[in-house]
């Protein structure tokens, strides 16, 4: 079974700094990507950046574009969100999802057979 661990998050002032990080488990499958994808209240959900486990190719919200930084350690099945420069409009719960043979264009697509984490609390105060 699919697993996704998410850890990280929490509160943090205007112009500081989170990391998330996002464990698999439960497959063998080498060819994988994972996106962030985050939900704020009144707000449609965001692709905020993903990663391809093959080629490394990183994809940015145009809100995120050099502030957010994906990366991840394929040893451990780990995609990692390191956040800087926070804005209070980043606030919102911030879901990890993975999907099997996926190839991302110039934005972090939603698939209806993602597998999502727990989802995690983002909040950036002013």
């Amino acid at each position: 079974e699919v697993q996704l661990v998410q850890s990280g998050g929490g509160l943090v002032q205007a112009g500081g700094s989170l990391r998330l990080s996002c464990a698999a488990s439960g497959f063998t499958f080498d060819d994988y990507s994972i996106g962030w994808f985050r939900q704020a209240p009144g707000k449609e959900r965001e692709g905020v950046s993903c990663i391809s486990s093959d080629d490394g190719n990183t994809v940015y919200a145009d809100s995120v574009k050099g502030r957010f930084t994906i990366s991840s350690e394929n040893a451990k099945n780990t995609v990692y969100l390191q956040m800087n420069s926070l804005k209070p409009e980043d606030t919102g719960v911030y879901y990890c999802a993975l999907r099997f043979q996926t190839r991302y264009g110039s934005s972090c697509d939603f698939y209806e057979d993602y597998y999502w984490g727990q989802g995690t609390q983002v909040t950036v105060s002013s």
